[in-house]
C-alpha cells in the first residue's frame, strides 16, 4: 500500500484494494498519462495511482453511494480526479465525452464490492437481512422483481450457469413454491426459499447452501459478464499505444471471459469455435501479453485479506494494430434472458 499524502481521505480505512502492488505493477502509473479506473468503488485503485505526480484519472462507477463518497478524493486531487457515474462497458464514451481520444492505462475489479456487500439495505449478503435488491446502480429490475416473476426454467438456468449449483432445478423449484405461498420481499425470504432444497447450513459445510445462488442473481441482475465483455473492447479502442489493461478477477465466470479475450487479442487462441473463427491474418493483435498466465495474490495477503484468495490479475499492453470487435459470445457469455 502506499503512503498516503497529507491531504488523502482515509478510503483505505473502508477497503482494502485488493493485489494492489501487482496491479500497480502492471498499470506503470509512474510513467504518467490519463489512466481510467472502471470499477472505483471505495477508491482504493485511484488513490494508489493518484500517488504517482504525473498521472491523472478518470474514475467510474454505477453506484451513486460510490460517487457521493468518494467527492471528497475528487476535492483533494487537485484536479487530477475526474468521478463519473456511469457503468464500465461504456468507459470509451465517458473518456471521449471528458474530450480524450486515447488513455494510458484502464484497470478493472470485477465483481461486488465489500461496501456493498456490508450495507444490508442493497440486498446482496445471505448473511444480512433486507430488500431483495442486489442492484449496483440502484435502478432497473431488482433480484426481487427476477424471483417473483421468471418461470422455474429460467431462475434455474441463471443459478445454474452463473452460480455452477447443481441443484439449481431443486431450488428454482423450491423459490417458485414459496413465492405461491408469499412474495420473496427480503433476502432471508430468499434464503428461506433456497433452504427448502438444500437444507440449512452444516457444520461441516463450507459455504452457504445459498452463497452460489445470491451470487448468480447478482450477476443476473447486474448483466455483470456482459457488462464485462462490452468493457473489455471498449478498453482495447481507447488504448493509447503501449497503454495497459489490467483485470482482477474474482471466481472463474469472470476469469475466462478475460482469458479468452487475451488469447483472442493477442494471438494466442488454442482454436477456432463457431461463435469465432481464428482471427484472420489482417487482425493484427491488439495486445502482448508479458505474463503467460494469471498472476495470483501473494500468500501474505491471502491470510490477511480472504477475499483475495480467489483473485486473479491478467494485463496486456496494447499494440498499434486497429481494434477488433468481439461480441459476448465470442467471449463465452451466455445468452441468459433478461425479462
Amino acid at each position: 500500500m502506499p503512503p498516503k499524502s497529507a491531504n488523502s481521505p482515509p478510503i483505505y480505512d473502508r477497503h482494502v484494494p485488493v493485489m494492489l502492488p501487482e496491479v500497480l505493477s502492471a498499470l506503470a502509473p509512474q510513467l504518467g498519462g490519463i489512466f481510467i479506473d472502471g470499477t472505483f468503488g471505495a477508491g482504493g485503485y485511484t488513490q494508489a495511482i493518484l500517488e504517482s505526480p504525473q498521472a491523472q484519472v478518470i474514475a467510474i462507477d454505477r453506484d451513486p453511494t460510490a460517487i457521493a463518497a468518494g467527492q471528497v478524493l475528487v476535492e483533494s486531487s487537485a484536479g487530477r480526479l475526474r468521478l463519473v457515474q456511469g457503468t464500465f462497458s461504456t468507459l470509451q464514451d465517458v473518456a471521449r465525452d471528458l474530450g480524450l481520444e486515447k488513455v494510458r492505462g484502464v484497470v478493472l475489479d470485477i465483481g461486488v464490492s465489500s461496501m456493498q456487500l456490508d450495507e444490508a439495505d442493497r440486498g446482496f449478503s445471505f448473511q444480512k437481512d433486507g430488500p431483495l435488491d442486489m442492484r449496483m446502480s440502484k435502478d432497473g429490475p431488482s433480484a426481487k422483481d427476477y424471483v417473483n416473476a421468471l418461470a422455474a426454467e429460467d431462475l434455474a438456468n441463471i443459478i445454474f450457469v452463473l452460480g455452477d449449483e447443481p441443484r439449481s432445478r431443486a431450488i428454482a423449484r423450491a423459490i417458485v413454491k414459496a413465492r405461491t405461498e408469499a412474495p420473496l420481499l427480503t433476502t432471508f425470504d430468499l434464503v428461506r426459499a433456497v433452504e427448502r432444497a438444500t437444507g440449512k447450513q452444516r457444520a461441516t459445510d463450507r459455504t452457504h447452501p445459498a452463497t452460489k445462488t445470491f451470487q448468480a442473481l447478482r450477476i443476473h441482475v447486474n448483466a455483470e459478464l456482459e457488462e464485462l465483455a462490452e468493457a473489455l473492447g471498449a478498453a482495447e479502442e481507447i488504448l493509447e499505444e503501449g497503454g495497459r489493461l489490467v483485470v482482477v478477477t474474482f471466481h472463474s465466470l469472470e476469469d475466462r471471459i478475460v482469458k479468452r479475450f487475451f488469447q483472442l487479442r493477442s494471438g494466442k487462441a488454442p482454436q477456432a469455435s463457431r461463435h469465432m473463427p481464428l482471427l484472420e491474418a489482417q487482425n493484427a493483435p491488439g495486445f502482448t501479453q508479458v505474463e503467460r498466465g494469471a498472476v495470483a495474490a501473494s500468500e501474505a495477503e491471502a491470510r490477511t485479506n480472504p477475499r483475495a484468495r480467489s483473485a486473479k490479475l491478467r494485463f496486456g499492453i496494447r499494440t498499434s494494430a486497429p481494434p477488433v470487435k468481439l461480441d459476448g459470445a465470442a467471449l463465452g457469455v451466455a445468452r441468459l434472458g433478461r425479462h
